[in-house]
């Protein structure tokens, strides 16, 4: 059964070329992944399709209001023979997305997912809708679509014969806690950076060797968070 993804937005349009393309598009032609997107502002309350306003207490720009969004949570929800879904907000406010997260996520049968915009939601949609809040990082973007996107570009990966060989995000950053050792193609030399010896000589035990070492060196220079829940869970390597 294909994974079901609902994206509920104010502009669907900013999905029609991820839908499309790349893995993604790839994944939704082969019946992997079926994404159905849902104008907010279809549920709007009146003809103008208003579907903010001004927060109570004062302060600046608009929230999002309830009725247009629970309504468009409950249009998806109406076809019984569809499973539930798991109601996923994005919002700064959130759980930090984490690949232990997404391969959580990827193992769903239906994600939907509420991208929000101006100043954020009134709260009884976290209380009554949302089953999780997740944030995609510490910075604040114009709207919740773009982090849509990264949560379903990420999940999309995992699933079954999505990349074509499985394997491919096995070693990739954060798959098994560290970040993805050096990569290198043809030339062998280009403007005398050379490729390290050990990716040439044929040893397959050596160059794994030199791969594990080089993950676990590259994270504990760039991402000393990530290395030192790492080495807490394998002390032997720390």
């Amino acid at each position: 059964m294909a994974l079901r993804v609902d994206i509920l937005t104010l502009f669907c349009e900013m999905f029609d070329a991820f839908a499309s393309t790349s893995i993604v598009g790839r994944a939704c032609q082969r019946g992997l992944v079926d994404i159905h997107l849902t104008n907010i502002r279809d549920f709007a309350p009146d003809k103008y399709g208003s579907v903010d306003d001004a927060p109570f207490g004062g302060g600046p720009g608009m929230v999002l209001t309830c009725q247009p969004i629970f309504d468009a949570v409950e249009n998806v929800r109406k076809n019984e023979s569809l499973p539930k879904g798991k109601v996923l907000l994005m919002t700064p406010q959130g759980k930090p997305l984490t690949q232990a997260k997404v391969a959580d996520l990827a193992g769903q049968d239906r994600l939907i997912i509420i991208a929000g915009h101006y100043e954020g939601f009134d709260e009884r949609i976290r209380q009554a809708l949302a089953d999780e809040e997740i944030s995609v990082g510490d910075f604040v973007l114009s709207g919740g679509e773009i982090a849509a996107m990264a949560l379903v570009d990420a999940v999309v990966r995992l699933q079954p014969a999505a990349l074509g060989k499985d394997e491919s995000t096995h070693e990739e950053s954060f798959s098994m806690g560290l970040l993805e050792y050096p990569q290198y193609t043809r030339p062998r030399e280009f403007r005398g950076m050379q490729v390290p010896e050990v990716l040439l000589n044929g040893d397959h035990a050596k160059i794994e060797r030199w791969r594990a070492e080089q993950a676990r060196k590259r994270t504990r220079e760039r991402r000393a968070d990530l290395w030192a829940k790492y080495a807490k869970e394998h002390p032997e390597e720390a």
